[in-house]
């Protein structure tokens, strides 16, 4: 069994990127530069931005930070986005989510301009994935297309069940797992809260990737011998026995599941740290493909 390590690679990621900021740099050129848009006062939501902003600074990227109240309306945050959309010093940003309820989420999504849309949300960036052109793959999805590549895990043929059909990873990952190429050309199965049977479909898979949000709910006995498992779930269980009074757990039963499977992410330091890491690579695209304009 081997660990797909997150935190490893993530780190050699944002090694290669520094190495390319340094290049841009000794040439005299910009350096890319991140904004996020963070709207009230949500914990998660503010330690997220945080680790972005550091990860901008690690690397070299320049990073701005748009802290709103949570009483921002949404023309308000529809023109602080027409204002990022128009700067030509930053290359992408993002809208950190959730937004307050006064806010239409994909009205706001849609009015990011497609070319600085590093997270990858937008319905042209969606549309341009889906049929495979050149375009921003969401973080997370993009960071596990990168561990699969990274420690070689072998996708075609294989048959790839999707547990979770959301727009920010169960769905990109059933289209980029069938696409051609690799990581890729695997026959895809999604399933859902209305799906039957579920135990007999995760049984028969070669490669599962969960994105439920359900601590610990793929069980050893719902998995066969060799499988890949990736596991994007992130839930914080209470535990009076840990520091912070709760642990992050996963959607896989770690500790069961893991003696059968050939390749597994653990949580945390699986799925997680590729996300920061490749927001950062996709502003490292969106940088370039300013430049070239």
């Amino acid at each position: 069994m081997t660990i797909l390590d997150g935190k490893k690679v993530s780190n050699d990621i944002k090694n290669e990127i520094t190495e390319e900021v340094k290049k841009m740099k000794a040439k005299g050129e910009k350096v890319p530069h991140l904004a996020a848009v963070i709207v009230g006062n949500d914990g998660a939501s503010l330690t997220y931005v945080a680790s972005k902003v550091r990860a901008c600074e690690r690397v070299g990227f320049e990073s701005t930070m748009v802290r709103l109240s949570n009483t921002t309306s949404e023309i308000e945050l529809l023109d602080k986005i027409e204002e990022l959309n128009e700067n030509p010093d930053i290359d992408g940003f993002i809208i950190q989510l959730p937004l307050p309820p006064q806010i239409n989420t994909q009205k706001v999504l849609m009015a990011v301009d497609p070319d600085k849309d590093v997270d990858g949300f937008h319905p042209m960036n969606f549309g341009k994935m889906a049929l495979d052109m050149s375009t921003f793959i969401p973080a997370t999805p993009f960071g596990i297309l990168e561990l699969l590549d990274r420690y070689n895990v072998e996708t075609k043929g294989k048959h790839t069940v999707v547990i979770g059909r959301s727009h920010i990873v169960g769905r990109p990952m059933s289209i980029l797992m069938g696409r051609k190429g690799f990581p890729g050309n695997s026959t895809v199965t999604i399933t859902h809260s209305h799906t039957k049977n579920i135990t007999q479909i995760t049984s028969q898979a070669d490669i599962i990737i969960s994105a439920l949000g359900v601590p610990n709910f793929l069980k050893a006995e719902m998995v066969k011998d060799d499988v890949v498992i990736i596991d994007v779930g992130i839930t914080r269980v209470p535990d009076d026995n840990a520091a912070k009074g709760y642990i992050i757990t996963g959607d896989v039963d770690f500790e069961n599941v893991s003696k059968k499977a050939s390749f597994i992410t653990p949580v945390p330091g699986g799925v997680g740290p590729m996300t920061i890491a490749m927001l950062l690579k996709n502003t490292l695209l969106a940088r370039e493909l300013h430049r070239k304009k």
